[in-house]
């Protein structure tokens, strides 16, 4: 299970951390200017949502101020667009191929506490360069795209617009603007918070759902759910072709997004688990981490299935398990762990890699006919047994793998200590998903994720097209399919024409398959154009999996973060190793929400080498779009990541450059035939192609 469950689970964190931005004047202080208005303006089809939350800042601070804009954008969002608004003029920021600067203004070292947990695990920040005048408004824009919480057929939307952590102060106005199109009948919608509700409407195939609150503090979030019928299920496709001209590769002009889920009613069996839970006790686990342990802990035990099989190994720098095999779930087995769990305390150190020889052997006497999962939190990383992360790793690879059965892995991380390399990396390569919460997310988090995993009906998901005419799908790894839950897949095409998709897997150790019909879109049609930016958000999260994989300064790592970067430029969708920067004025005051062209917002292009293949030389050219000046370098790797040559060009502004390659290696020997990579590094550009020396 990897980008598209992780994509399903942070749904969960996103309900929990997003928010009002902060103009942050000084961090260390908690000084920022006053909130005065915030509007939340959310458009839904099915449960795609885009979000834009526009807020104005007033300086009253008795002095201009230089301030960077925070926003605790929730993790498995990502940011499409940002503009502000300052002295009469939109401004739009840029994106630059660079990891945004998380350094904060402030006249001390420290961040005051209340703004690290408003901004939560991973907020977006972007400095406004010019400073905000004394006694003027600035007003900032953000949008992300994202994927709504969906559990048979009720869809929850929560946006925590609880301000108490940044200002006592009251708001101007607060509005929520809420519109929704579903291909599934909307059976109902409400607001379940204490607003100002001003309009409720439901037609069936559209809802929308609008408050506003005028001079009110902002302490309370904004929280709904919309319920679709359930006698409506199988496969709901969105489709749209694009011009060619705003097409900014050779995937195909054509972007589609599915929705499919399987029938959580009373006729579908659900597959038997069998299940470990494995609890961190080491002594970083003391207080209220330890209670949600055990709090989530005794949940999961008490939500089993007649059926299943479970175990409990809990760790620190000694490890115990509640029984030494997993044992049938019933009542009494049930209360035993139960007793268990009520007598876990915190203390010792952190043995990983000890937890793992207790737990994965006991899967032995499993097969690929249950679903065999391991949930395993932790809040630091390895300090006795096996502590290096890449020992570690292989370490439990090979006890999975003398098992001869698929253990599927959910890794928790808690904290900002935990291992995220290891975390991350323990989860992808064993078909799970690794999430990072907060100190005080745990139980929440956890209790509600399983009752999403708790009823598998097919393993080993796989994915067909008839005709065969759909590519670049994601994820590319489908996850198993759950009662009551969703898939959402994305992919490119070239004809439009009507195709027959195919879900297949394994249900009780034999095969079974779901058939659908869909029709591709000839059209470009301006409400789907949403879909170019969650594929590209699906085909990033992808590529990361693969780049955390290896070391980040392999030939291999550089070509997979250089095609991120490229993607995540030419779609709009900031990544990692991307972020909103600069800026340009864009209209005056009161211009409409600007579209977002589709382009490649590059400075640099590698145009590539000629010849190719070669011998002896070729010349490797790159097109400097801007006023750029400064010395690029050029690095040239063979297959087995050693570096063979570094050439250097001198670069004095927009043109095209060109540098030759004599085929010699840096100690003046000829290179070797077979194939290279050229990595061009250029201010903050990392570009890479292949290149072959045919003798």
């Amino acid at each position: 299970m990897r980008a598209l469950l992780q994509l399903l689970f942070v749904l969960f964190l996103s309900n929990i951390i997003w928010a009002n931005g902060v103009c942050i004047k000084d961090a260390s202080e908690n000084v920022n200017l006053r909130l005065t208005s915030s509007a939340v303006e959310v458009s839904v089809e099915s449960q795609i949502a885009i979000v834009k939350t526009t807020q104005a800042f007033l300086n009253d601070l008795n002095q201009d101020a230089i301030v960077k804009y925070g926003f605790p954008l929730p993790e498995g969002a990502s940011a499409i667009a940002l503009r502000w608004h300052q002295e009469g003029i939109w401004y739009e920021a840029n994106m630059s191929a660079a990891a945004q600067d998380t350094t904060l203004p402030g006249s001390g070292s420290t961040v005051s506490q209340n703004l690290v947990d408003y901004l939560g695990v991973v907020p977006l920040y972007f400095p406004i360069e010019d400073a905000v005048k004394r006694d003027s408004t600035i007003m900032v824009e953000l949008t992300y795209v994202q994927l709504l919480p969906y559990e048979f057929g009720n869809v929850d939307f929560t946006y925590p617009s609880d301000y108490s952590l940044i200002q006592a102060e009251t708001v101007t106005e607060q509005t929520l603007d809420f519109q929704l199109n579903s291909l599934r009948t909307i059976e109902s919608i409400s607001l379940l918070s204490d607003h100002n509700l001003i309009e409720l409407l439901n037609s069936g195939n559209s809802a929308s759902l609008k408050t506003k609150d005028e001079n009110d503090t902002a302490d309370e979030n904004y929280v709904l759910r919309y319920s679709l019928a359930l006698d409506q299920l199988g496969l709901f496709g969105y489709s749209t072709q694009i011009p060619d001209s705003l097409v900014p590769d050779n995937g195909g002009s054509g972007f589609l997004s599915f929705i499919a889920e399987p029938d959580p009613g009373n006729t579908v069996d659900v597959i038997d688990k069998v299940f470990t839970l494995i609890i961190d006790r080491s002594g970083s686990m003391s207080g209220n981490k330890i209670v949600q342990a055990r709090n989530a802990a005794s949940f999961i035990v008490e939500n089993l299935n007649e059926g299943d099989r479970f175990n409990i190994v809990d760790f620190s720098s000694n490890i115990t398990s509640f029984s030494s095999e997993h044992l049938p779930y019933n009542s009494t087995s049930r209360n035993q762990a139960l007793n268990y769990i009520a007598s876990i305390n915190a203390g010792g150190g952190t043995n990983i890699s000890g937890a793992f020889d207790v737990a994965v052997p006991q899967f032995s006497t499993a097969n690929d006919s249950t679903a065999n999962i391991i949930i395993f939190f932790t809040d630091g990383e390895a300090t006795s047994g096996i502590t290096n992360t890449t020992s570690l790793l292989n370490h439990v690879q090979n006890l999975i793998a003398i098992e001869e059965s698929n253990i599927m892995v959910f890794t928790f991380g808690i904290g900002a200590n935990a291992n995220r390399q290891l975390l991350t990396l323990l989860a992808s390569q064993n078909s799970g998903l690794s999430v990072f919460l907060d100190d005080n997310d745990l139980f929440d988090v956890i209790s509600e994720f399983y009752l999403q995993i708790r009823n598998p009906v097919m393993l080993n998901t796989s994915i067909n097209f008839t005709p065969a005419i759909v590519n670049e799908v994601y994820p590319e790894q489908l996850p198993n399919l759950y009662k009551g839950q969703q898939l959402i897949i994305s992919g490119r095409y070239n004809s439009a024409q009507p195709i027959t998709v195919t879900l297949s897997g394994e249900a009780f150790g034999q095969s079974v398959s779901y058939d659908y019909n869909l029709d591709l879109s000839g059209e470009d049609n301006d409400n789907y154009r949403f879909l170019t930016k969650l594929w590209a958000k699906q085909k990033i999260e992808h590529l990361l999996v693969q780049y955390y994989s290896l070391d980040p300064n392999s030939v291999a790592a550089q070509l997979l973060k250089e095609e991120i970067v490229g993607i995540s430029l030419a779609y709009g969708v900031v990544s990692p190793f991307t972020r909103f920067s600069g800026g340009d004025p864009v209209g005056i005051e009161d211009e409409e929400t600007l579209e977002q062209p589709i382009t490649i917002a590059r400075d640099i292009e590698l145009l590539g080498n000629y010849p190719n293949p070669f011998n002896p030389s070729t010349t490797i050219r790159v097109q400097v779009k801007g006023v750029q000046t400064g010395l690029m370098k050029i690095k040239i790797y063979n297959t087995l990541g050693q570096l063979v040559r570094v050439l250097f060009l001198n670069v004095t502004g927009n043109g095209l450059y060109e540098i030759t390659w004599d085929g010699m290696t840096s100690g003046g020997l000829p290179a070797a035939s077979g194939n290279y990579v050229y990595i061009v590094e250029f201010e903050n550009y990392i570009l890479a192609k292949k290149m072959t020396l045919m003798k």
